[in-house]
């Protein structure tokens, strides 16, 4: 068996149904053996740019729980893809980047587009070294097994995350054989991790035995009267969603979520406080910060924009994490236990000695958001804009956009003000996951991170998108992909002209001196009409609320369609962003903004107009 069809047998035994990626020269093997041996199992994605590939992997990664797969070829396709595999290495998505080379035979003579490290060439496995937890160069058919099936394992196993295998042309018409005996099925069977650091406990040997590690949790949750459950992006496994679940329902513990993980809990469960982070509630960091007596953090690192306004003050509270990883909770969190472990073990662990625990979240406590703020008006906007956008507000469409989010489908967030005003203003509809790229993904993620989401999918599932203007027009010719294979996306588009968290900044930070946030006015939907006629696209626009009804209501008559909703906003609202907001912002109840018809005009307490 040759090289390349050594690789897609395997990843066909290993149940990966799509590669994404754009075909090239030192790639075209892999297109090659796909077509000739992927028999309806394993389908090639052809993505608009090698991002948009990564982005794609990533997200049907973090989605379904799947070994994602990217592919390029050298030279400028291997470098645009990144900053997919960037993303995917710092939120721990197994992805596989397939990269094709120039042969080995021309390393070094002056190849177009090596990246062996000669001279003044890219150094490709020091470059894909620093953003995966696996990278290997094939240089002759001894070493293909072992690099290969290394670059599997290391992508699923432990702590999951990327792994990069380059393909040097030369190499892929080698006969390797057939796999080695030892050569594991799908999936992986790994043994169980130690339930916590050896360090920390060994267990009690007053009464019943209690495994390694949960010990202190136990005794910890058995003296505490307001603890809470932070529920983070690593439980999205069945299994690990059926052993967190479990812990939460049978002791009633308050629970909250991150941004990175809005999706992993009932929205409406009794005991959901909301969402933490630097576009969170505010009646849940005051609950934490004020009240609650133990803090439980269940596979998350809690980053920055995790964490948000909740800071130090989780170092002054009993916090326990369980990770798998501790080197950067440690540093952000230094009293903070942290127990070294897989959290569907430890919750299955502790759920057997907490069947008599119980917690009620309080009669009387209330999700809360920020009141929509407008914020100050550009001075360079003030002329030539007619009326554009209008009356439309961007909390209130958000508002009226929650009636199509999809049951047991996906919503998926790109960058910037859009995306953090939709996770604070909306609800999870009932089994919806959520997606936003707060590694290093960035703006432009979601467009093609969408199309990895609803690929794998049942054929009723739906995708709703909030990407902005200035992510749609990085990465916007994505949606061509969905087109092409008749996905169900709706991808909604705020569109005000400009680079939305970049003006906010510029105009709380830097007196409103606007510099690079800005373009002239640009018509989306025209644009997203080339991508397919109406019987494959559907595409509207809207500039006013009536507008936007009116459009809502002839998208549910289309939604088995992908999908472009164009929102013509010119007057910005300040992101519901505590960095950007006073301490003393008024707040509302989420079913009182549910509720709202319309917003008066308050000005942002730190614009001129005060």
């Amino acid at each position: 068996m040759k090289i390349n069809d050594a690789i897609i047998s395997t990843l066909i035994n290993h149940e990966v149904e799509y590669i994404f990626g754009v075909s090239g020269a030192n790639i075209e093997h892999i297109h090659d053996s796909i077509h000739r041996l992927g028999d309806g199992k394993l389908k090639s994605v052809l993505a608009k740019h090698e991002s948009g590939a990564a982005f794609m992997a990533d997200a049907y990664a973090r989605v379904h729980n799947k070994l994602g797969v990217c592919c390029s070829t050298s030279g400028g396709g291997m470098v645009n893809l990144l900053a997919g595999i960037a993303e995917s290495y710092m939120e721990s998505n197994p992805v596989l980047a397939l990269v094709g080379q120039v042969p080995l035979s021309l390393e070094g003579k002056g190849a177009f587009q090596d990246s062996s490290g000669f001279e003044r060439s890219v150094d490709g496995e020091k470059l894909w070294g620093s953003v995966s937890k696996y990278v290997a160069k094939l240089t002759g058919p001894e070493d293909f097994w072992p690099e290969f099936l290394g670059a599997l394992e290391a992508a699923q196993s432990g702590r999951p995350g990327p792994a990069v295998l380059l393909l040097p042309r030369d190499v892929y018409e080698m006969e390797v054989g057939t796999p080695p005996a030892c050569h594991p099925g799908p999936p992986y069977c790994h043994p169980e991790p130690p339930y916590c650091h050896p360090a920390l406990d060994a267990g009690s040997s007053a009464g019943p035995r209690v495994k390694p590690g949960v010990t202190p949790v136990v005794q910890a949750l058995a003296k505490a009267k307001k603890p809470v459950l932070v529920i983070g992006q690593g439980v999205r496994s069945k299994h690990a969603r059926q052993a967190v679940y479990e812990f939460a329902q049978t002791t009633g513990i308050p629970v909250a979520t991150t941004l990175s993980s809005m999706g992993n809990y009932p929205s409406d469960a009794p005991n959901y406080l909301g969402l933490i982070g630097m576009a969170g509630h505010p009646s849940v960091h005051r609950y934490i910060q004020d009240e609650s007596d133990l803090i439980l953090v269940a596979a998350t690192g809690l980053s920055l924009l995790n964490r948000g306004p909740l800071g130090d003050s989780l170092n002054h509270q009993k916090t326990f994490f369980v990770n798998l990883e501790h080197e950067s909770i440690s540093k952000a969190f230094p009293k903070a236990k942290i127990f070294k472990a897989d959290v569907a073990d430890f919750f299955e662990a502790l759920n057997q000695e907490t069947q008599n625990l119980s917690w009620k979240t309080p009669a009387n406590y209330q999700k809360q958001v920020f009141k929509p703020i407008l914020a100050e008006i550009p001075a360079l906007r003030n002329d030539g804009w007619g009326d554009f956008g209008k009356n439309l507000r961007q909390s209130e469409a958000i508002r009226l956009l929650q009636s199509i989010l999809p049951e047991n489908g996906h919503v998926v967030f790109d960058a910037g003000n859009c995306a953090a005003a939709a996770m604070h203003y909306s609800l999870t509809p009932t089994g919806t996951s959520t997606t936003i790229a707060l590694g290093m993904g960035g703006m432009g993620y979601s467009v093609g991170a969408a199309i990895g989401a609803q690929l794998g999918s049942p054929k009723e599932c739906r995708t709703v998108v909030y990407v902005g203007d200035g992510a749609f027009l990085m990465s916007g010719m994505e949606i061509q992909t969905a087109v092409a294979l008749g996905l169900p996306i709706l991808y909604v588009v705020f569109n005000n002209n400009q680079h939305g968290m970049c003006t906010t900044r510029q105009q709380l930070f830097f007196d409103s001196r606007l510099e690079a946030v800005d373009y002239p006015e640009v018509d989306i939907a025209q644009l997203a009409r080339g991508f397919g006629n109406p019987n494959k696209l559907w595409v509207e626009q809207a500039s006013t609320l009536s507008q936007l009804e009116a459009c809502l209501k002839d998208y549910r008559q289309h939604q088995n369609l992908p999908g472009v909703l164009e929102l013509k906003i010119n007057r910005e609202e300040v992101p519901p962003f505590t960095a950007f907001l006073p301490a003393d912002a008024e707040v509302m109840t989420l079913e009182e903004f549910q509720g709202r018809r319309g917003n008066e005009r308050r000005p942002h307490p730190m614009t001129k107009e005060n």
